[in-house]
């Protein structure tokens, strides 16, 4: 072991000590005995200290007996902060005894070897012989102050080594606001610059920007400390970084940085796979070296003021006040009705109504004659001919006399009305033993009115109905808990993490508020709770009124237009409401996790749309809701599975194809024969025997053409649906699910439309009016919502290219404008299934045909 005075007399040699130094300390002491090897017996090594000098490129060469220290001096300003970066270049690659090199300063020390080995996936190696790193510069209280910093170069190779060292000051260390500054990073010469808060100013968008996707790149926002983590396998380790190709942004508050300052970090990551790229071959030897090959990327910073709080204000108060303007927009409406109802009751219970006026009242002619029925104007018959006249005449006579209709005793129509009121089943229908009356005989006839599928008790049907809202609110809660739970996780990990590449925002146009990072993406989701809770009011109040005719025994809500049941509507207007809360909670961290929250009540309201379509004319023989929540269950469960599995399986495809013809094929024969027929081990048998005597013995036409050219319609959609996921198997399988889902939903909705017009029934003008609006505003929505800002499809680097800059009050994206539209058009779509019908309300129901 060397002496106390060995050590002394070797630290004078060296001439270690700076100016002002009058002994050596412990520190020193210890410091020379790690760096320096004199700690072992007969260690011996020349140190030879140079005084140097910046932007001088030093050409010296180092052995393992011989180390070279180099003394710099820096005076740092407190108004004027200048960067000190230190280059070095090995003319010779020695992987078994690299150079190192020490930088000390007064408050950090930092180190590294040349070749500098960094590491990619699965351990991959890359060796780099040029490294530059910017050292960090702590904050100072005097105006002005000199300090001092040494870098040490060793090795313990035994051979020379040539190398080049050049230390050199950073003029544009401190970022300028809405000042492009351009600069060249690589993954062994990270670059990092300052900037600090103006007076004023709380809250800032720092922009990195590229002209090519690769090499992947990281930028990163660090508190001013030291040392700086500016390497591929630091740079996550504080602060917030995310990972970039040509785009790259994050949001910076005064607030979460208490020296009112922050360095912007940009590392070159030295493979791609983290942006997309390609993946590079496996090494045969785990240490296998790789040559990284030019990996340098030219980049530019841009540092922009945020918005300020007035803006939060003015997006909040234009949010809310397009929203409430449909509410005063409807009250205006509810004013109208209500004085035009006025009317009608005192027409209704003036004594001297002749007949004829109370006849136009119920939708009759001048002459107390119906309307001509559709099949009067060619509808299609068996053989493609019109109806037969006969059938005609029996119309006609049904609907002779109607006066007589308006005289029946408003005693026999009360006792009428308690009787449905009785406490009844409702398969009290399906046993009733009258055959003029049993269903099957009833649900076969060629021309069906409203009035045969809507003779089941009132009271239960209605009951019925209602389990569909109960049943919706039930699963809102218990979806929706679980979710808000996991969304407040995920924001609280990228809070603490500092990791933006979880959630998928778009960067350009993120406002946080409080916890959120993506305040308006939240906020704009307020037109589905808004406008679905408007759509609940609205529903209620028609049944406050319908249940008041009920009550009075008026005759038009007792036998005339469609049944009103207002419990899908009810659950229509609920998960319009969760769409929003849920979509609310997608955008609070969007990702591939949970991008089944923003979808899964899509589901909901397009199933409920075609069910309440095709209960305004079946009311007896639509599904319950058991059944109804079991299918939509049963979409969920595959929307899981494909975002899971959908990617390129195409196992997984083949048996999604294969359910989706045949349930299409299931529902189309539901459809057409109406639930009378029987799924049992004699199905095969009696489908050869319809083929047998319709197709083969004698070829006859469908009993119902007008159900067949739907169903037909329908299977070549569904079909061609199948066909395109099964060869294109595209990567988004909850889009493509609910594109499935729309289409058959669009084209139920036409064939209802053409069908009502067929029919010889009209469009009244609010609904018209409601048709064309809607109409419109999906188109603008649709254009909005395929800008495609951000997709958890690919690699959040990926994503961030799709970035844009906001475009509505320097606040909203383009996707919180497909959340205002898409809301506004969902209602409007509501209001025309709430109203299209309004024109049959004074039509008998036996008048009102079925389709």
């Amino acid at each position: 072991m060397a002496s106390r005075s060995s050590w002394k007399s070797r630290l004078k040699r060296s001439r270690l000590r700076a100016p002002g130094w009058t002994r050596p300390g412990l520190a020193a002491l210890f410091w020379l005995c790690v760096t320096q090897s004199v700690c072992g017996a007969g260690a011996a090594k020349a140190v030879m200290q140079k005084d140097a000098e910046f932007d001088v490129t030093y050409n010296d060469t180092v052995t393992s007996v011989n180390q070279t220290t180099y003394a710099f001096n820096h005076t740092i300003s407190r108004n004027k902060t200048e960067g000190v970066r230190v280059t070095v270049d090995v003319l010779e690659q020695t992987l078994e005894a690299p150079i190192l090199f020490v930088v000390r300063q007064k408050q950090a020390v930092m180190s590294f070897q040349v070749p500098l080995i960094l590491r990619g996936l699965y351990q991959r190696k890359y060796p780099y012989k040029h490294v530059g790193r910017t050292l960090c510069q702590p904050p100072t209280r005097a105006a002005s102050e000199t300090q001092y910093f040494f870098v040490d170069v060793s090795t313990l190779s035994s051979h020379r080594t040539n190398y080049q060292l050049r230390v050199s000051r950073v003029e544009s260390f401190t970022l300028q606001t809405d000042k492009k500054f351009s600069f060249t990073a690589s993954p062994s010469q990270p670059q990092f610059f300052k900037y600090v808060f103006p007076d004023g100013m709380d809250t800032v968008i720092v922009k990195v920007n590229s002209d090519v996707n690769f090499p992947c790149s990281v930028m990163s926002v660090q508190d001013i400390q030291c040392p700086v983590y500016d390497l591929d396998n630091n740079v996550g380790f504080i602060g917030m970084y995310q990972t970039m190709t040509k785009k790259g942004a994050i949001t910076v508050q005064r607030k979460d940085f208490p020296s009112n300052s922050f360095y912007v970090v940009v590392v070159v990551k030295t493979e791609d796979e983290a942006c997309g790229g390609p993946l590079r071959f496996y090494p045969l030897q785990p240490d296998e070296l790789i040559d990284a090959g030019n990996r340098t990327k030219d980049l530019d910073v841009l540092v922009s003021p945020a918005i300020n709080s007035e803006k939060y204000v003015i997006g909040m108060l234009f949010c809310l006040g397009i929203f409430l303007s449909f509410y005063v927009v409807t009250l205006l409406v509810a004013c109208m009705e209500n004085k035009r109802l006025k009317r009608r009751e005192m027409y209704e219970n003036a004594p001297d109504m002749s007949p004829a006026e109370t006849a136009s009242l119920l939708g009759k002619n001048a002459d107390g004659k119906t309307p001509a029925s559709p099949y009067e104007y060619g509808s299609f018959a068996d053989n493609g001919s019109t109806l037969s006249s006969e059938a005609v005449t029996d119309s006609a006579t049904s609907t002779d006399n109607n006066y007589g209709y308006l005289e029946r005793s408003l005693d026999s129509v009360a006792r009428s009305r308690q009787e449905s009121l009785s406490s009844v089943e409702e398969d009290d229908y399906d046993t009733l033993d009258d055959i003029d009356s049993d269903k099957n005989i009833v649900r076969t006839k060629k021309y069906l009115c409203v009035s045969d599928l809507a003779r089941k008790d009132k009271r239960v049907l209605s009951k019925k109905y209602q389990i569909y809202f109960w049943n919706i609110a039930t699963i809102a809660v218990f979806y929706a808990l679980p979710v808000i739970q996991l969304v407040i996780t995920y924001q609280t990990v990228v809070n603490v993490t500092g990791n933006q590449d979880i959630c998928y925002y778009n960067f350009l146009c993120a406002h946080p508020l409080g916890a959120l990072s993506a305040f308006n993406n939240i906020l704009s989701n307020l037109g589905y709770v808004m406008l679905g809770l408007l759509f609940l009011l609205i529903v209620l109040k028609r049944d406050v009124i319908h249940n008041r005719a009920l009550v009075r025994n008026d005759l038009n809500a007792l036998e005339c237009g469609i049944p009103k049941h207002f419990g899908v509507y009810y659950a229509m207007g609920t998960a319009l409401m969760m769409e929003g809360l849920l979509s609310a909670c997608y955008h609070v961290c969007p990702n591939y996790t949970n991008f089944q929250f923003d979808t899964s009540f899509m589901y909901m309201i397009a199933g409920l749309c075609m069910l309440k379509l095709y209960q305004k004319r079946h009311p007896d023989i639509n599904a319950s809701a058991y059944t109804a929540y079991a299918c939509l269950a049963g979409v969920i469960f595959f929307s899981v599975l494909g975002v899971v599995f959908g990617r390129g399986n195409m196992v997984f495809w083949i048996v999604f194809s294969v359910i989706h013809i045949l349930a299409t094929m299931f529902l189309s024969t539901q459809l057409y024969y109406m639930g009378r027929w029987r799924l049992d081990a004699g199905i095969l048998r009696r489908i050869v025997y319809v083929i047998y005597t319709d197709c083969i013995r004698q070829c006859s036409g469908p009993m119902y053409i007008d159900r067949m050219v739907l169903l037909v319609m329908g299977n070549i959609v569904n079909w061609s649906l199948a066909a395109y996921g099964l060869i294109e198997r595209p990567n988004d399988f909850a889009s493509y699910l609910l594109a499935i889902a729309i289409c058959n939903l669009l084209l139920y909705f036409a064939f209802y439309i053409i069908m009502k017009l067929r029919s010889g029934e009209r469009i009244k003008c609010l609904p018209l009016v409601c048709i064309l609006f809607t109409a419109v505003v999906w188109g603008f929505a649709l254009y909005f919502f395929f800008q495609g800002l951000s997709t958890w499809q690919k690699t959040p680097a990926e994503s961030r290219e799709h970035n844009r800059d906001c475009i509505l009050l320097s606040f909203f994206d383009d996707h919180d404008i497909w959340h205002f539209l898409s809301s506004i058009a969902m209602f409007g779509s509501f209001l025309v299934l709430l109203t299209m019908d309004d024109d049959l309300d004074t039509v008998q129901r036996d008048k009102i045909f079925v389709f």
